[in-house]
Protein backbone atom coordinates (compact mmCIF):
# COMPACT_ATOMS: atom_id res chain seq x y z
CA UNK A 1 0.00 0.00 0.00
CA UNK A 2 -0.46 2.44 -1.69
CA UNK A 3 0.45 -0.30 -4.15
CA UNK A 4 2.82 -2.46 -2.13
CA UNK A 5 2.31 -6.18 -2.77
CA UNK A 6 -1.09 -5.38 -4.28
CA UNK A 7 -1.53 -8.42 -6.54
CA UNK A 8 -0.62 -12.11 -6.14
CA UNK A 9 1.90 -12.36 -8.98
CA UNK A 10 3.64 -9.00 -8.64
CA UNK A 11 4.06 -9.57 -4.90
CA UNK A 12 6.58 -12.26 -5.90
CA UNK A 13 8.52 -9.81 -8.11
CA UNK A 14 9.46 -6.80 -5.94
CA UNK A 15 11.90 -5.15 -8.38
CA UNK A 16 9.03 -4.75 -10.86
CA UNK A 17 6.42 -3.84 -8.22
CA UNK A 18 5.46 -0.17 -8.47
CA UNK A 19 4.65 1.03 -4.95
CA UNK A 20 3.84 4.75 -5.25
CA UNK A 21 3.59 7.45 -7.90
CA UNK A 22 3.87 11.18 -7.24
CA UNK A 23 3.40 14.15 -9.58
CA UNK A 24 3.49 17.78 -8.46
CA UNK A 25 4.64 21.23 -9.46
CA UNK A 26 8.09 21.55 -7.90
CA UNK A 27 7.76 23.89 -4.89
CA UNK A 28 11.28 25.29 -5.25
CA UNK A 29 11.18 25.39 -9.08
CA UNK A 30 7.58 26.15 -10.11
CA UNK A 31 8.44 26.05 -13.83
CA UNK A 32 9.14 22.33 -13.36
CA UNK A 33 7.04 19.26 -12.63
CA UNK A 34 8.50 16.46 -10.54
CA UNK A 35 7.39 12.87 -11.12
CA UNK A 36 8.53 10.12 -8.75
CA UNK A 37 7.91 6.43 -9.39
CA UNK A 38 8.82 4.12 -6.51
CA UNK A 39 9.58 0.42 -6.74
CA UNK A 40 10.71 -2.43 -4.44
CA UNK A 41 8.26 -2.31 -1.51
CA UNK A 42 9.06 -2.46 2.20
CA UNK A 43 12.86 -2.51 1.98
CA UNK A 44 14.24 -3.43 5.40
CA UNK A 45 17.39 -1.24 5.53
CA UNK A 46 19.61 -3.96 7.02
CA UNK A 47 18.69 -6.49 4.33
CA UNK A 48 22.18 -7.44 3.17
CA UNK A 49 24.54 -8.68 1.99
CA UNK A 50 22.59 -8.48 -1.28
CA UNK A 51 21.13 -5.04 -0.81
CA UNK A 52 18.29 -3.73 -2.92
CA UNK A 53 18.60 -2.53 -6.52
CA UNK A 54 16.56 -1.99 -9.67
CA UNK A 55 16.10 -4.92 -12.06
CA UNK A 56 18.44 -5.06 -15.04
CA UNK A 57 15.81 -7.17 -16.81
CA UNK A 58 12.94 -4.73 -16.22
CA UNK A 59 11.80 -1.88 -18.47
CA UNK A 60 10.62 0.98 -16.23
CA UNK A 61 8.47 3.64 -17.85
CA UNK A 62 6.72 6.87 -16.88
CA UNK A 63 3.83 7.65 -19.24
CA UNK A 64 2.25 11.11 -19.66
CA UNK A 65 -0.80 12.33 -21.57
CA UNK A 66 -1.69 15.99 -22.08
CA UNK A 67 -5.16 17.54 -22.15
CA UNK A 68 -8.00 15.39 -23.45
CA UNK A 69 -5.83 13.57 -26.00
CA UNK A 70 -5.15 10.33 -24.18
CA UNK A 71 -4.30 8.41 -27.36
CA UNK A 72 -0.83 9.91 -27.62
CA UNK A 73 1.68 9.46 -24.80
CA UNK A 74 4.97 11.01 -23.86
CA UNK A 75 7.10 8.29 -22.28
CA UNK A 76 10.32 8.29 -20.30
CA UNK A 77 12.03 4.89 -20.31
CA UNK A 78 14.65 3.72 -17.81
CA UNK A 79 16.95 0.70 -18.26
CA UNK A 80 19.46 -0.40 -15.62
CA UNK A 81 22.75 -2.26 -15.76
CA UNK A 82 24.56 -3.66 -12.73
CA UNK A 83 28.14 -4.84 -12.54
CA UNK A 84 30.09 -6.86 -9.98
CA UNK A 85 33.51 -5.34 -9.48
CA UNK A 86 34.95 -8.20 -7.43
CA UNK A 87 33.19 -11.57 -7.81
CA UNK A 88 35.44 -13.18 -5.20
CA UNK A 89 33.95 -11.50 -2.14
CA UNK A 90 30.53 -11.76 -0.52
CA UNK A 91 30.67 -8.08 0.45
CA UNK A 92 28.51 -5.33 -1.08
CA UNK A 93 31.46 -3.02 -0.43
CA UNK A 94 35.08 -3.72 0.48
CA UNK A 95 35.66 -0.40 2.25
CA UNK A 96 34.02 3.00 2.75
CA UNK A 97 32.09 4.25 -0.27
CA UNK A 98 33.01 7.93 -0.37
CA UNK A 99 31.79 8.65 -3.91
CA UNK A 100 29.55 6.98 -6.44
CA UNK A 101 32.72 6.16 -8.40
CA UNK A 102 34.40 4.47 -5.45
CA UNK A 103 36.19 1.17 -6.30
CA UNK A 104 35.09 -0.05 -2.86
CA UNK A 105 31.50 -0.35 -4.06
CA UNK A 106 31.17 -3.87 -5.42
CA UNK A 107 27.69 -3.61 -7.05
CA UNK A 108 27.50 -0.28 -8.89
CA UNK A 109 24.39 0.28 -10.96
CA UNK A 110 23.97 2.55 -13.98
CA UNK A 111 21.02 3.48 -16.18
CA UNK A 112 19.89 5.15 -19.38
CA UNK A 113 17.00 7.55 -19.95
CA UNK A 114 15.09 7.57 -23.25
CA UNK A 115 12.30 9.98 -24.15
CA UNK A 116 9.58 8.90 -26.60
CA UNK A 117 7.72 12.04 -27.73
CA UNK A 118 3.99 12.43 -28.26
CA UNK A 119 4.62 11.91 -31.98
CA UNK A 120 6.51 8.65 -31.35
CA UNK A 121 10.06 9.90 -31.94
CA UNK A 122 12.59 8.32 -29.60
CA UNK A 123 15.62 10.15 -28.18
CA UNK A 124 18.14 8.78 -25.72
CA UNK A 125 18.69 11.62 -23.28
CA UNK A 126 21.46 10.02 -21.26
CA UNK A 127 23.27 6.74 -20.62
CA UNK A 128 25.73 5.50 -18.02
CA UNK A 129 24.12 7.55 -15.25
CA UNK A 130 25.21 6.31 -11.83
CA UNK A 131 22.84 5.34 -9.03
CA UNK A 132 23.94 5.82 -5.43
CA UNK A 133 24.56 2.76 -3.27
CA UNK A 134 22.08 1.72 -0.60
CA UNK A 135 22.59 3.34 2.79
CA UNK A 136 24.55 0.65 4.61
CA UNK A 137 25.88 2.44 7.68
CA UNK A 138 28.42 4.95 9.01
CA UNK A 139 31.47 2.89 8.01
CA UNK A 140 30.31 1.78 4.58
CA UNK A 141 28.46 4.94 3.49
CA UNK A 142 29.88 7.60 5.85
CA UNK A 143 28.42 10.64 4.07
CA UNK A 144 25.28 9.46 2.38
CA UNK A 145 23.95 12.91 1.54
CA UNK A 146 27.00 13.53 -0.64
CA UNK A 147 26.51 10.21 -2.44
CA UNK A 148 22.87 11.09 -3.15
CA UNK A 149 23.77 14.57 -4.41
CA UNK A 150 26.35 13.06 -6.78
CA UNK A 151 23.59 10.86 -8.21
CA UNK A 152 21.42 13.81 -9.30
CA UNK A 153 22.10 14.20 -13.02
CA UNK A 154 21.22 16.99 -15.44
CA UNK A 155 19.35 16.12 -18.62
CA UNK A 156 19.80 17.90 -21.97
CA UNK A 157 16.16 19.07 -22.01
CA UNK A 158 16.77 21.18 -18.89
CA UNK A 159 15.50 18.64 -16.39
CA UNK A 160 17.14 16.48 -13.75
CA UNK A 161 16.94 12.81 -12.83
CA UNK A 162 17.75 10.61 -9.87
CA UNK A 163 17.41 6.84 -9.44
CA UNK A 164 18.24 5.13 -6.19
CA UNK A 165 17.23 4.33 -2.64
CA UNK A 166 15.15 6.80 -0.61
CA UNK A 167 13.16 6.79 2.62
CA UNK A 168 9.62 5.49 2.33
CA UNK A 169 7.39 8.58 2.34
CA UNK A 170 4.03 6.84 2.20
CA UNK A 171 2.35 6.27 5.55
CA UNK A 172 -0.47 3.88 6.42
CA UNK A 173 -1.58 1.67 9.29
CA UNK A 174 -0.94 -1.58 7.45
CA UNK A 175 -1.43 -3.73 10.52
CA UNK A 176 -4.95 -2.48 11.18
CA UNK A 177 -6.41 -1.73 7.76
CA UNK A 178 -6.04 -5.34 6.61
CA UNK A 179 -7.40 -6.70 9.89
CA UNK A 180 -11.01 -6.52 8.69
CA UNK A 181 -10.71 -2.80 7.91
CA UNK A 182 -9.95 -1.86 11.49
CA UNK A 183 -9.44 1.88 11.96
CA UNK A 184 -7.70 2.17 15.32
CA UNK A 185 -9.20 5.58 16.21
CA UNK A 186 -12.66 4.03 15.59
CA UNK A 187 -12.09 0.42 16.59
CA UNK A 188 -14.35 0.74 19.64
CA UNK A 189 -17.20 1.08 17.10
CA UNK A 190 -16.10 -1.95 15.03
CA UNK A 191 -18.31 -5.02 14.75
CA UNK A 192 -15.55 -6.79 16.73
CA UNK A 193 -14.72 -3.91 19.09
CA UNK A 194 -11.62 -3.10 21.09
CA UNK A 195 -10.51 0.11 22.83
CA UNK A 196 -9.76 2.99 20.45
CA UNK A 197 -6.12 3.94 20.14
CA UNK A 198 -3.89 6.06 17.88
CA UNK A 199 -2.95 4.78 14.45
CA UNK A 200 0.44 3.20 13.75
CA UNK A 201 2.59 4.02 10.73
CA UNK A 202 3.19 0.55 9.31
CA UNK A 203 5.82 1.72 6.80
CA UNK A 204 7.95 3.65 9.29
CA UNK A 205 11.65 2.88 8.98
CA UNK A 206 11.50 1.23 5.55
CA UNK A 207 13.03 2.35 2.25
CA UNK A 208 12.09 2.16 -1.43
CA UNK A 209 13.85 2.59 -4.75
CA UNK A 210 12.84 5.81 -6.50
CA UNK A 211 13.01 6.98 -10.10
CA UNK A 212 12.61 10.76 -9.82
CA UNK A 213 12.59 13.08 -12.79
CA UNK A 214 12.13 16.85 -12.87
CA UNK A 215 10.84 18.11 -16.22
CA UNK A 216 10.23 21.64 -17.55
CA UNK A 217 6.51 22.21 -18.01
CA UNK A 218 7.10 23.18 -21.65
CA UNK A 219 8.41 19.63 -22.24
CA UNK A 220 5.15 18.15 -20.95
CA UNK A 221 2.64 19.99 -23.13
CA UNK A 222 2.09 18.39 -26.50
CA UNK A 223 2.52 21.76 -28.28
CA UNK A 224 5.52 22.94 -26.22
CA UNK A 225 3.61 25.81 -24.64
CA UNK A 226 3.96 27.01 -21.05
CA UNK A 227 0.76 26.14 -19.15
CA UNK A 228 -0.38 29.21 -17.17
CA UNK A 229 -4.19 29.10 -17.43
CA UNK A 230 -5.66 26.35 -15.20
CA UNK A 231 -8.86 26.33 -17.25
CA UNK A 232 -7.06 25.25 -20.43
CA UNK A 233 -6.87 21.52 -21.27
CA UNK A 234 -3.15 21.70 -22.11
CA UNK A 235 -2.45 22.67 -18.48
CA UNK A 236 -3.45 19.16 -17.39
CA UNK A 237 -1.39 15.99 -17.57
CA UNK A 238 -2.27 12.40 -16.72
CA UNK A 239 0.57 10.21 -15.46
CA UNK A 240 1.11 6.52 -14.78
CA UNK A 241 4.16 4.33 -14.29
CA UNK A 242 4.69 0.78 -15.51
CA UNK A 243 7.19 -2.05 -15.36
CA UNK A 244 7.55 -4.64 -18.12
CA UNK A 245 9.43 -7.89 -18.56
CA UNK A 246 10.39 -9.89 -21.62
CA UNK A 247 7.73 -12.42 -22.55
CA UNK A 248 9.95 -15.47 -22.06
CA UNK A 249 12.72 -16.30 -19.60
CA UNK A 250 15.05 -19.23 -20.23
CA UNK A 251 16.74 -20.70 -17.13
CA UNK A 252 20.13 -22.02 -18.27
CA UNK A 253 20.96 -23.90 -15.09
CA UNK A 254 24.21 -22.03 -14.48
CA UNK A 255 22.82 -19.13 -12.48
CA UNK A 256 22.27 -17.07 -15.63
CA UNK A 257 18.91 -16.35 -17.25
CA UNK A 258 18.12 -15.25 -20.80
CA UNK A 259 15.11 -13.03 -21.47
CA UNK A 260 13.61 -12.96 -24.92
CA UNK A 261 10.54 -11.83 -26.84
CA UNK A 262 8.52 -8.60 -26.67
CA UNK A 263 8.03 -6.56 -23.52
CA UNK A 264 4.96 -7.46 -21.44
CA UNK A 265 3.59 -5.13 -18.78
CA UNK A 266 3.53 -6.74 -15.32
CA UNK A 267 2.88 -3.74 -13.09
CA UNK A 268 1.30 -0.30 -13.37
CA UNK A 269 0.19 2.51 -11.10
CA UNK A 270 -1.57 5.85 -11.48
CA UNK A 271 -3.90 6.81 -8.64
CA UNK A 272 -2.92 5.39 -5.24
CA UNK A 273 -4.71 2.40 -3.68
CA UNK A 274 -6.65 1.37 -6.80
CA UNK A 275 -5.36 -2.16 -7.34
CA UNK A 276 -4.85 -2.44 -3.59
CA UNK A 277 -8.43 -1.72 -2.51
CA UNK A 278 -10.73 -1.09 -5.51
CA UNK A 279 -9.90 -3.98 -7.86
CA UNK A 280 -11.07 -7.43 -6.65
CA UNK A 281 -8.60 -10.23 -6.03
CA UNK A 282 -9.50 -12.24 -9.12
CA UNK A 283 -8.73 -9.30 -11.44
CA UNK A 284 -5.62 -7.81 -9.82
CA UNK A 285 -2.97 -9.51 -11.96
CA UNK A 286 -5.07 -8.91 -15.08
CA UNK A 287 -5.47 -5.23 -14.16
CA UNK A 288 -1.68 -4.89 -13.90
CA UNK A 289 -1.33 -6.14 -17.48
CA UNK A 290 -3.85 -3.74 -19.04
CA UNK A 291 -3.38 -0.34 -20.65
CA UNK A 292 -5.17 2.38 -18.62
CA UNK A 293 -7.20 3.35 -21.68
CA UNK A 294 -9.12 0.09 -21.24
CA UNK A 295 -10.11 0.78 -17.65
CA UNK A 296 -13.80 1.14 -18.49
CA UNK A 297 -13.90 -2.66 -18.10
CA UNK A 298 -13.28 -2.14 -14.36
CA UNK A 299 -15.76 0.69 -13.85
CA UNK A 300 -18.16 -1.37 -11.74
CA UNK A 301 -15.52 -1.68 -9.04
CA UNK A 302 -15.28 2.12 -8.87
CA UNK A 303 -19.04 2.63 -9.11
CA UNK A 304 -19.76 0.13 -6.33
CA UNK A 305 -16.59 -0.12 -4.21
CA UNK A 306 -16.54 -3.08 -1.85
CA UNK A 307 -15.14 -1.04 1.05
CA UNK A 308 -18.06 1.41 0.87
CA UNK A 309 -20.42 -1.54 1.30
CA UNK A 310 -18.37 -2.98 4.17
CA UNK A 311 -18.09 0.18 6.29
CA UNK A 312 -21.76 0.23 7.43
CA UNK A 313 -21.52 -3.50 8.21
CA UNK A 314 -18.21 -3.40 10.09
CA UNK A 315 -19.20 -0.22 11.93
CA UNK A 316 -22.88 -0.84 12.72
CA UNK A 317 -25.42 1.50 14.25
CA UNK A 318 -25.39 5.16 13.26
CA UNK A 319 -21.68 5.44 12.38
CA UNK A 320 -22.27 5.13 8.62
CA UNK A 321 -26.06 5.14 8.56
CA UNK A 322 -26.40 7.56 5.63
CA UNK A 323 -23.82 5.70 3.59
CA UNK A 324 -25.67 2.45 4.27
CA UNK A 325 -28.94 3.95 3.07
CA UNK A 326 -27.22 5.28 -0.05
CA UNK A 327 -25.80 1.83 -0.76
CA UNK A 328 -29.27 0.27 -0.75
CA UNK A 329 -30.24 2.45 -3.73
CA UNK A 330 -27.47 0.79 -5.79
CA UNK A 331 -26.61 4.24 -7.19
CA UNK A 332 -23.22 4.27 -8.95
CA UNK A 333 -20.56 6.36 -7.24
CA UNK A 334 -20.23 9.04 -9.90
CA UNK A 335 -18.01 11.04 -7.55
CA UNK A 336 -15.38 8.29 -7.42
CA UNK A 337 -15.64 7.64 -11.15
CA UNK A 338 -14.88 11.31 -11.82
CA UNK A 339 -12.09 11.71 -9.28
CA UNK A 340 -10.31 8.47 -10.15
CA UNK A 341 -11.15 7.68 -13.78
CA UNK A 342 -11.63 10.92 -15.75
CA UNK A 343 -10.43 13.71 -13.51
CA UNK A 344 -12.63 16.36 -11.96
CA UNK A 345 -14.38 18.73 -14.42
CA UNK A 346 -14.28 22.46 -13.74
CA UNK A 347 -16.78 23.88 -11.22
CA UNK A 348 -17.57 20.50 -9.65
CA UNK A 349 -15.49 21.28 -6.56
CA UNK A 350 -15.75 24.95 -5.47
CA UNK A 351 -12.49 26.81 -6.06
CA UNK A 352 -10.88 24.00 -8.03
CA UNK A 353 -10.41 24.59 -11.80
CA UNK A 354 -10.40 20.85 -12.38
CA UNK A 355 -8.03 18.25 -13.84
CA UNK A 356 -10.31 16.61 -16.38
CA UNK A 357 -8.61 14.58 -19.12
CA UNK A 358 -11.71 13.76 -21.15
CA UNK A 359 -14.36 11.06 -21.17
CA UNK A 360 -11.97 8.12 -21.54
CA UNK A 361 -11.90 6.27 -18.23
CA UNK A 362 -8.29 5.60 -17.29
CA UNK A 363 -6.19 5.20 -14.16
CA UNK A 364 -4.06 8.34 -14.45
CA UNK A 365 -2.69 10.49 -11.67
CA UNK A 366 -3.89 13.88 -12.97
CA UNK A 367 -2.16 17.20 -12.35
CA UNK A 368 -3.19 20.73 -13.31
CA UNK A 369 0.24 22.24 -13.93
CA UNK A 370 -1.07 25.83 -13.95
CA UNK A 371 -1.97 25.64 -10.25
CA UNK A 372 1.06 26.89 -8.28
CA UNK A 373 2.46 25.14 -5.22
CA UNK A 374 0.68 25.97 -1.99
CA UNK A 375 2.34 28.33 0.49
CA UNK A 376 0.57 26.50 3.34
CA UNK A 377 -0.04 22.93 2.16
CA UNK A 378 -2.54 20.62 3.81
CA UNK A 379 -1.81 16.90 3.96
CA UNK A 380 -5.52 16.42 3.17
CA UNK A 381 -5.13 18.10 -0.23
CA UNK A 382 -8.43 19.10 -1.82
CA UNK A 383 -10.38 17.88 1.22
CA UNK A 384 -8.25 20.26 3.29
CA UNK A 385 -8.92 23.19 0.97
CA UNK A 386 -5.51 22.90 -0.74
CA UNK A 387 -6.06 22.72 -4.50
CA UNK A 388 -2.37 21.98 -5.10
CA UNK A 389 -2.71 18.62 -3.33
CA UNK A 390 -4.17 15.19 -3.96
CA UNK A 391 -6.17 14.29 -6.01
CA UNK A 392 -4.71 17.17 -8.02
CA UNK A 393 -1.47 15.32 -8.54
CA UNK A 394 0.13 13.89 -5.44
CA UNK A 395 2.87 15.33 -3.25
CA UNK A 396 5.17 13.12 -1.22
CA UNK A 397 3.49 14.03 2.09
CA UNK A 398 -0.19 13.94 1.04
CA UNK A 399 -2.26 11.67 3.31
CA UNK A 400 -3.83 9.74 0.46
CA UNK A 401 -5.17 6.94 2.66
CA UNK A 402 -7.25 9.30 4.79
CA UNK A 403 -8.39 11.27 1.73
CA UNK A 404 -9.54 8.17 -0.14
CA UNK A 405 -11.09 6.58 2.95
CA UNK A 406 -13.18 9.71 3.49
CA UNK A 407 -14.15 9.82 -0.16
CA UNK A 408 -15.26 6.18 -0.09
CA UNK A 409 -17.12 6.87 3.17
CA UNK A 410 -19.21 9.48 1.34
CA UNK A 411 -17.57 12.88 1.86
CA UNK A 412 -17.37 13.49 -1.90
CA UNK A 413 -20.88 12.28 -2.83
CA UNK A 414 -22.37 15.81 -2.41
CA UNK A 415 -20.15 17.03 -5.28
CA UNK A 416 -22.48 15.11 -7.62
CA UNK A 417 -25.58 14.65 -5.43
CA UNK A 418 -26.45 17.66 -3.27
CA UNK A 419 -29.30 15.76 -1.60
CA UNK A 420 -26.85 13.45 0.18
CA UNK A 421 -25.60 14.31 3.66
CA UNK A 422 -22.37 12.54 4.65
CA UNK A 423 -22.28 10.81 8.01
CA UNK A 424 -20.43 12.76 10.70
CA UNK A 425 -17.88 9.95 10.93
CA UNK A 426 -17.06 10.23 7.23
CA UNK A 427 -15.13 13.48 7.68
CA UNK A 428 -13.25 12.05 10.67
CA UNK A 429 -12.42 8.56 9.47
CA UNK A 430 -8.70 7.84 9.18
CA UNK A 431 -6.25 5.01 9.69
CA UNK A 432 -3.20 7.08 10.61
CA UNK A 433 -3.91 10.80 10.60
CA UNK A 434 -1.17 13.02 12.01
CA UNK A 435 -1.92 16.74 12.35
CA UNK A 436 0.96 17.52 9.98
CA UNK A 437 3.74 15.66 8.17
CA UNK A 438 4.20 12.59 10.39
CA UNK A 439 7.15 12.39 12.73
CA UNK A 440 9.85 10.00 11.57
CA UNK A 441 8.89 10.11 7.89
CA UNK A 442 11.55 12.25 6.27
CA UNK A 443 11.16 14.57 3.30
CA UNK A 444 13.42 17.12 1.68
CA UNK A 445 12.61 20.59 0.39
CA UNK A 446 14.58 20.02 -2.80
CA UNK A 447 14.78 17.37 -5.51
CA UNK A 448 14.36 14.40 -5.16
CA UNK A 449 12.12 15.40 -2.17
CA UNK A 450 11.94 11.97 -0.55
CA UNK A 451 14.36 11.90 2.36
CA UNK A 452 17.64 10.15 2.92
CA UNK A 453 17.09 6.41 3.24
CA UNK A 454 17.29 4.78 6.64
CA UNK A 455 20.66 3.07 7.12
CA UNK A 456 21.07 -0.62 7.77
CA UNK A 457 23.29 -0.01 10.81
CA UNK A 458 20.68 2.26 12.43
CA UNK A 459 17.70 0.20 11.33
CA UNK A 460 14.90 0.14 13.90
CA UNK A 461 11.75 -0.45 11.85
CA UNK A 462 8.61 0.76 13.64
CA UNK A 463 10.50 1.97 16.70
CA UNK A 464 9.25 5.53 16.22
CA UNK A 465 5.97 4.67 14.48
Amino acid sequence: MSSHREAPEISKDPVADSTDLYAFVSPDQPDMVTIIANYVPLEEPAGGPNFYEFGDDVLYEIHIVNGIDVQHELTYQFRFQTTTANPNTFLYNTGPITSIKSPNWNRPQFYSVTRVDYNGNSTRLAKGLACPPCNIGPRSTPNYQTLAEQAIHKLPDGGRVFAGQRAEGFYVDLGSIFDLATLRPFENLHLIPSPAKPGVNGTEGYNVHSIAIQIPKTQLTSDGSNPTDPSKPNSIIGVYTSASRKKATVLQGNGQDVETGPWVEVSRLGEPLINEVIIPLGQKDFWNSQDPQGDSQFVNSYAHPELAALLPVLYPGTTFQNLGAFNTTNTPRADLEAILLTGVPAKVIPGFPGNYTGATQADFLRLNMAIPPSSSPSILGLLGGDIAGFPNGRRVFDDVVTIELRAIAGVTIPFVDTSFTPDGAASLVTDFNPPAIPKGVRYEKEFPYLGEPFSGYDSRPHENA
